[in-house]
């Protein structure tokens, strides 16, 4: 697994503990950052995407509501929400990350963590995000 993989688990561990225990993703991130060097300290690219996603999270949440047609995002399976704000994230505001590999991050995320449905659920998705990214971003 990659040194991005990783940073992107782990900022989904985050995001996803935050929700279950519904306290503020920014509080929940401060607690987890550790002093550099020990084995626990999360990656640099996990606190970017942490911090990305809560600084966007009310245009990305606009976005997955409006083309995620028939499901609304209190119905999505919580893990799924979440590889989908991450995977969003990169798609729109990330430049250093190809739009493919965004996706194919968030699809296999979604593949060793969430239901059967979800990988094609969240590729489809964020797909759809791409296709839409110059319009989504004018």
């Amino acid at each position: 697994m990659g040194a991005r993989t990783k940073a992107r688990k782990r900022a989904l561990d985050v995001l996803f503990e935050a929700e279950q225990r519904r306290v503020d993703p920014m509080t929940l991130l401060a607690e987890r950052i550790v002093e550099p060097g020990t084995e626990a300290a999360l990656p640099q690219y996990s606190v970017e995407l942490v911090e990305g996603v809560c600084a966007r999270r009310d245009r990305i949440d606009e976005v997955l509501a409006t083309h995620s047609h028939g499901w609304t995002l209190d119905r999505m399976p919580a893990v799924d929400r979440v590889l989908l704000r991450l995977g969003t994230w990169e798609i729109l505001f990330n430049e250093d990350v190809p739009d493919a590999v965004a996706v194919d991050e968030a699809v296999e995320l979604a593949r060793g963590l969430s239901t059967d449905e979800s990988p094609s659920f969240v590729n489809g998705l964020l797909g759809r995000v791409v296709d839409l990214k110059p319009t989504l971003l004018g």
